[in-house]
């Protein structure tokens, strides 16, 4: 498949919401496989449409271990409780990480890329992940929910030994 342009930073359409999907078809799911090849080259959790310039509410995840990749249409966050404080970046603002507040387990309700209604209970990372990618859906940056004072530049030598870290935790 293609790897597709990642949006960044103050690219206006991270700040805007995401419409319906109402047609699952071939070229949404080429789109699907787009995001998770590019999610893949750069080593992302997740990925949402307005992260590629798409303004489709259709989010990405993949957390690297057996059935943990997920592809979901017009997700919506059910049930939230718990909290959770994370370090948390992003593919659209590389080389930025902050602390953020997230629900501990989530429950989304969502439509596969066949149009089945599926229902995906997140706990932990997958709820972070979950929460992240519905909030760019809803033209939320994480940037805008770092705790403040938390907030850090790394340079591309610190970020190459956090992804390190993260394979060695695998």
């Amino acid at each position: 498949m293609a790897i597709r342009n990642l949006r960044y930073g103050d690219d206006e359409i991270l700040t805007k919401r995401a419409r319906e999907i109402e047609v699952i078809d071939d070229k949404l799911k080429t789109l699907a496989q787009d995001m998770l090849d590019t999610m893949h080259k750069y080593e992302g959790v997740g990925l949402a449409g307005p992260q590629v310039g798409i303004l489709k509410r259709i989010i990405v995840i993949d957390l690297y271990e057996e059935n943990t990749q997920y592809v979901l249409i017009n997700p919506v966050i059910k049930k939230a409780k718990g909290e959770q404080i994370v370090d948390e970046g992003c593919l659209s603002f590389p080389n930025q990480y902050g602390k953020v507040k997230r629900p501990k387990v989530v429950v989304v309700e969502a439509l596969d890329l066949n149009g089945k209604k599926v229902k995906v209970e997140g706990k932990d990372l997958l709820a972070q992940a979950l929460s992240h990618e519905i909030d760019h859906l809803n033209g939320e940056v994480f940037i805008h929910k770092v705790e403040e004072g938390t907030l850090e530049t790394v340079t591309e030598q610190q970020r190459e030994e956090r992804k390190q870290e993260r394979r060695n935790e695998k």
